[in-house]
């Protein structure tokens, strides 16, 4: 999961200090990462974050991303709030936003007789239809004040997820809002599969604590 290599690196940060690779117990090596709010994984103290130095092999991404969870290791829990465990491996995450962040809008995949899927799926952080959850539109959150476009995930990634904003551009014109000839204040409902889906409005008491 981590490193293949031992990378004698000091990053320091406002109260987290740590070296890449660095073994607190026997046996035990810890490795730090973080998440941009486009979805890119790269280890935390890479300088230049870009496309070129973030992580993009589809099974190390799947691999890291399906075993997160919150960080209650009682090391870096305040700086790297979510932790992917790998073997003897400690993956300590921290995150621009969310650790979840939605980056395509995806079919099912075919079922055992080649028939299609009919449900959509929200796929996050570079795994595919293996990193994903099912499309629930009805469930999109708008943040009044960042703008930002939420959707829920599963518990162990937080809980809700960021919609990274080249998608949440996509999906923007299907917004509806209560006075219908602009686009001011918070969107009522969104358009979607010939449908007016009234939001839920479900992710706000998230919002409040977290977001």
């Amino acid at each position: 999961m981590g490193l293949s290599f031992f990378v004698f690196s000091v990053f320091l940060r406002t109260t987290a200090t740590y070296v890449q690779g660095q073994s607190p117990e026997a046996r035990i090596r810890e490795y730090f990462y973080f998440i941009d709010h486009q979805g890119q994984l790269f280890l935390d103290d890479t300088k230049v974050k870009n496309f070129v130095t973030c992580f993009k092999d589809k099974q190390f991404l799947v691999f890291f991303f399906s075993r997160l969870r919150l960080n209650q290791t009682g090391r870096y829990e305040d700086d790297f709030p979510y932790l992917s465990l790998c073997g003897r491996e400690r993956n300590f995450l921290r995150c621009d936003d969310r650790p979840v962040v939605f980056t395509h809008l995806l079919q099912s995949p075919a079922g055992p007789q080649g028939i299609m899927g009919d449900q959509e799926l929200l796929s996050y952080c570079g795994g595919g239809e293996k990193l994903s959850v099912p499309f629930c539109p009805e469930a999109l959150y708008m943040h009044p004040v960042s703008g930002r476009v939420y959707h829920p995930c599963s518990e162990r990634g937080g809980g809700v997820g960021l919609v990274r904003s080249a998608l949440a551009i996509e999906l923007s014109p299907f917004f509806v809002y209560a006075d219908e000839g602009s686009q001011s204040g918070q969107p009522t409902h969104f358009l979607w599969g010939g449908q007016k889906h009234r939001l839920t409005s479900e992710l706000i008491p998230v919002q409040q604590q977290e977001l």
